[in-house]
């Protein structure tokens, strides 16, 4: 079971919000929800939101195929922070002049994936083992030795 969210032009910049999402890539996540709940981070607040809106978006995936749900099970498998639009603004400057403020957005994306427990081997499986242990190994082949190029030594005049 795989879930995404994403969110879309948040008003902070995108390298200030990669220092959060970092933090959480490949996590669980209850451990990711902890990480981003206990931030000093302003960004950790959004990518926060984004998070829990993936985990609902999980929730109902698995409502809607009626299958077990368990948040804890879940790991944050894909976490971006793009560039969003730029907003340009100018503000007053010596000698009559206008400098611009570039107001920068970004765009969060997580997926989160269900991790699923590995089945238990039956009774057939130790004799496929068994029996891929048995098969004798092919021969590596052995290479010629490499060429030794010769040298002309040029007659000086």
């Amino acid at each position: 079971m795989e879930a995404r969210a994403i969110q879309r032009g948040v008003r902070q910049s995108a390298r200030k919000m990669r220092l959060v999402i970092d933090l959480i890539r490949g996590c669980a996540v209850p451990e990711a929800d902890a990480i981003l709940r206990f931030s000093k981070k302003r960004a950790a607040r959004q990518i926060h939101k984004v998070l829990k809106s993936a985990v609902a978006n999980a929730q109902q995936a698995a409502q809607r195929d009626n299958a077990p749900f368990d948040a804890d099970g879940l790991r944050v498998t894909y976490a971006v922070v793009n560039e969003g639009q730029t907003l340009k603004r100018f503000t007053a400057a010596a000698m009559g002049r206008g400098t611009p403020i570039l107001k920068r957005t970004s765009h969060v994306e997580i997926r989160v994936v269900g991790v699923e427990a590995p089945a238990a081997p039956g009774p057939a499986a130790p004799k496929a083992e068994a029996k891929e242990k048995a098969k004798p190994r092919a021969k590596a082949k052995k290479r010629a030795p490499a060429k030794k190029k010769k040298t002309t030594k040029k007659a000086s005049k």
